[in-house]
């Protein structure tokens, strides 16, 4: 009995563009555009390749179905994520500037949220980020299966705070946020919690997105800290 063949668009050699003008990396940049504009479900063979004034059926000699240039696009964005090298900037430095990185890029690309943990990500520059990741941690200390672990756990982190951000801003409205008919409903909820209410009632209150990279920063810190006091325990 044998398993399901495992299959990646990274597990063979590119195909050579058919016509001039026409290159993998067009198709991947068109598509791109149109996941940005429309998201996942807007990105299709057939869409693509009237963006492209190309039929779908010749998108087919690249890429073999959606999921495998839906990997393509995946790892063109993880070619945007800053990983600093941990040998000059220390391994600190390194992790923090990696993890808002992820963040910025996952929230300029909010369709990434359904490719997380579905597809693989096995490109040039998910790799590159995941061996600068790597080293960032062994650098800090951690050795054998510790080092992969500490990687899960800031990754943990990142994605965990970034994805409820992403579902967010899916339901606002160009953008709008009206914080005053937000508060209100919120302090209605939470009629019977007064501790609750003493937090809501402020006077003055920040805009919900500045919340959110303060909150994001100090839960950074405080995963940073409890992985470098495990190093010394």
């Amino acid at each position: 009995m044998t398993g399901k063949a495992y299959s990646s668009v990274w597990l063979r050699e590119p195909r050579k563009a058919t016509s001039p003008g026409r290159s993998r990396e067009e198709i991947v940049r068109a598509a791109l555009e149109l996941l940005d504009e429309e998201g996942i479900d807007g990105l299709s063979m057939r869409k693509l390749g009237a963006k492209l004034s190309a039929g779908a059926t010749s998108l087919y000699w690249y890429v073999a179905n959606k999921d495998e240039l839906l990997e393509l696009a995946y790892d063109e964005t993880w070619g945007a994520i800053t990983v600093p090298d941990p040998e000059e900037v220390g391994w600190r430095e390194a992790a923090s500037v990696t993890a808002h990185s992820v963040r910025q890029v996952m929230l300029r690309h909010p369709w990434l949220a359904h490719l997380l943990g579905r597809l693989p990500a096995l490109g040039p520059n998910a790799m590159r980020v995941a061996d600068r990741m790597r080293q960032t941690f062994k650098l800090a200390g951690f050795t054998g299966y510790e080092v992969d672990y500490a990687v899960a756990t800031f990754t943990a982190y990142i994605y965990g705070m970034t994805l409820p951000e992403i579902a967010w801003n899916a339901t606002m409205v160009d953008g709008e946020y009206d914080a005053d008919a937000m508060r209100a409903q919120v302090m209605k909820a939470a009629a019977d919690f007064p501790d609750m209410l003493e937090r809501i009632d402020m006077d003055t209150y920040e805009d919900p997105r500045v919340m959110r990279a303060v909150a994001f920063d100090f839960g950074l810190l405080s995963v940073l800290d409890g992985l470098e006091r495990r190093l010394v325990t």
